[in-house]
């Protein structure tokens, strides 16, 4: 019977998010993305990284969001958007 590693911890780190054409407050924004981002990977881990380290320098395709969201929620799609890159969705730029 093999003993599954399960990573000890898991630390994902943005330089920089740019909200272009949203009017929504970018420290609430921040707050909620980093809250759902933390849960998301809680509970899904990242797969991408499911054989060890890995340093992602970008992640693109990833889904279109609405201008008019609150900061709320901009925050919540933003953190599914980048798990959905973390996960193997949309293109990952070692």
């Amino acid at each position: 019977m093999g003993v599954s590693r399960q990573p000890s911890a898991i630390r994902v780190e943005i330089g920089e998010l740019v909200l272009d054409g949203f009017r929504a407050d970018p420290e609430r924004v921040s707050a909620e993305f980093e809250r759902e981002l933390a849960r998301l990977v809680r509970l899904h881990g990242v797969p991408v990284a499911a054989n060890g380290a890995l340093s992602v320098d970008a992640l693109s395709g990833l889904a279109t969001l609405p201008a008019g969201l609150s900061a709320r929620r901009l925050g919540q799609e933003l953190a599914r958007a980048v798990h959905e890159g973390l996960s193997g969705h949309g293109e990952v730029s070692l």
